[in-house]
């Protein structure tokens, strides 16, 4: 039987807290009335207890409790190093007030309407890519005298595409490097945990708190010890970073995720004598700093920094297409000649055909003209965006983060916690995000806050969506 995962997004429980009943076994009632009904079918998988905590914002051990009920009682299974699933049950094991047939579903439940507008940040303008050119790019990297690409390539990424890799960042970063310190890679997750081997697990890692969750449990996966650190309107804490003691720390100065703003020069610089002084590496993480949007941009860390003390990352996820799957790093050399001695044994992840199409898209000048392309569509999105919300939400929020990026945070002042704002927009047919997953331990803000991308939102979906929002969260 097929297997599925439960996005964490479906459980949109609220938690009485008026109740006497402890919340592991209105966790538990929960599960299982969706086993009963029919609504989780068998060999669904649960979330783990870390994911579901901390999106349900209780403990571990909350979460611990009500799925030991559930095994104990037959309704999930354990399975070791997979997780737990939902079992097969007897509809003759309940009693006719828990037995519910499909017709009955469709006459208890309410209907929820189907999405409408998702304003899910990692979506792009998919009708604004090229697909003619890149098309036959692809067609001409198959091409017999091409033959050479079936073969496994250079362990670093091949040397053409890292070459236009380094003087599209010099030109439009500030980065410095040879091609020779690029390292191409399938995604930041996979840069990330090979970052870590590389690095050392016996160091003491940070990163922004609030910060990329995904990152975040990358690093955990490794099993390094991680500090969050929190950020004031400049990005990162110094004094609380070096109070902390770490000697790695991973940071999106250009666009801090979630939250939005833009590291200015003065942190920069504070955060390079850090890493000098205390010989400490920073993770750079420039995931969209090719859109911003007031001001000039700011050179990366890597490009300040004259002790080679600074990893950038970057990704042509949010700039080109997703599902290409290529990142890529650089690294300072006393990190590239650890690599040389002890680590070139990895060969590279990412498709040489992909690597040779795009090599093609940037040497042709189809980079640079796309590029520009998107910047003013993203901008143009952006003000769309901020209009509908001054002109429907108006003074019942607060926008978070309009400086650059393809996303904006809005706290909302009418009451609701985050699971509400998010299950009231669901049923009108509108799916915005969470921000207290970003966060580690305990944390977000008093006034909840969703996530809004904007990057593959139509101009008419946008006004829908908006729309939408404003009944749903009762903002008039």
């Amino acid at each position: 039987m097929n297997r599925r995962d439960i996005p964490i997004l479906e459980i949109t429980l609220s938690f009485d807290s008026n109740s006497s009943e402890p919340l592991y076994l209105q966790l538990y009632s929960f599960f299982k009335k969706e086993i009963v009904e029919g609504r989780l079918i068998p060999e669904t998988k649960l979330p783990s207890k870390r994911k579901l905590s901390t999106h349900l914002q209780i403990s571990q051990t909350t979460v611990e409790s009500a799925y030991q009920q559930l095994i104990a009682e037959g309704y999930v299974k354990s399975e070791p190093r997979k997780g737990l699933f939902v079992t097969q049950l007897e509809m003759g094991f309940f009693n006719e007030k828990e037995r519910t047939s499909p017709h009955d579903k469709l006459q208890k439940n309410p209907i929820v309407n189907p999405i409408k507008v998702d304003f899910g940040h990692g979506n792009i303008a998919r009708n604004e890519f090229p697909f003619p050119t890149w098309r036959k790019l692809t067609v001409q990297s198959l091409y017999e005298d091409e033959s050479h690409l079936l073969l496994s390539g250079h362990r670093q990424g091949d040397l053409p595409l890292r070459v236009e890799i380094a003087k599209y960042l010099y030109q439009s970063r500030g980065v410095q490097c040879e091609p020779d310190q690029i390292l191409i890679g399938a995604g930041t997750q996979y840069m990330v945990t090979f970052l870590t081997m590389l690095i050392g697990r016996d160091r003491v890692y940070s990163m922004e708190n609030p910060g990329f969750h995904r990152t975040r449990e990358a690093f955990k996966d490794q099993g390094v010890k991680l500090l969050g650190i929190e950020l004031d309107q400049e990005g990162i804490k110094m004094e609380d970073l070096v109070a902390s003691k770490a000697s790695v720390t991973y940071v999106t100065p250009s666009h801090q995720f979630p939250m939005g703003m833009v590291m200015p020069i003065s942190r920069r610089m504070e955060l390079l004598k850090w890493a000098h002084e205390t010989e400490s590496y920073i993770i750079e993480d420039d995931y969209d700093g090719e859109f911003r949007y007031t001001g000039k941009p700011i050179p990366s860390l890597q490009g300040l920094d004259k002790h080679g003390r600074v990893i950038y990352l970057g990704t042509f996820s949010k700039s080109l297409i997703p599902s290409l799957r290529i990142s890529f790093m650089v690294l300072p050399p006393t990190l590239l000649s650890r690599y040389q001695d002890r680590f070139s044994i990895y060969k590279q992840t990412v498709s040489r055909l992909h690597q040779q199409t795009l090599y093609l898209f940037m040497k042709e000048g189809h980079w640079s003209r796309h590029l520009q392309k998107m910047r003013n569509t993203y901008r143009k999105k952006q003000t769309v965006l901020l209009a509908l919300i001054t002109e429907r939400l108006g003074e019942h929020v607060t926008v978070i983060g309009v400086d650059s990026g393809l996303h904006i945070l809005l706290k909302v002042h009418n009451h609701m916690t985050e699971s509400e704002l998010i299950s009231h927009a669901e049923k009108m047919g509108v799916r915005v995000y969470p921000t207290s997953v970003y966060y580690d331990g305990d944390p977000h803000p008093n006034i909840p806050m969703v996530l809004l991308g904007y990057g593959g939102v139509s101009e008419r979906e946008m006004q829908t969506g908006i729309h939408l929002l404003q009944t749903a969260w009762e903002l008039f």
